[in-house]
């Protein structure tokens, strides 16, 4: 064999693997299209609770929170001396 036929043989194989490559995510595409259209089409309409939006009446840190988190910082402490 020749170096001729060599690459002839392996410019044909590639091309027909890229082709097959081609064809298969062209399929694919076309599938997961066809698919998300009929779940649209199909799904019922999903109703969204409405978001309540927190208000805060003021920044910062509740004097309550830093009481207890300064409390069982000293427990923690005076347990594991």
């Amino acid at each position: 064999m020749d170096i001729a036929a060599v690459l002839t043989t392996a410019g044909s194989l590639m091309l027909t693997g890229m082709v097959g490559v081609f064809v298969f995510l062209s399929i694919l595409i076309g599938a997961v299209t066809l698919m998300s259209n009929l779940v649209a089409r199909f799904a019922e309409p999903e109703v969204a609770a409405p978001v309540k939006s927190p208000s805060f009446k003021s920044q910062g840190v509740p004097s309550e929170h830093i009481a207890a988190i300064s409390a069982a910082i000293a427990q923690y402490k005076s347990n594991n001396k």
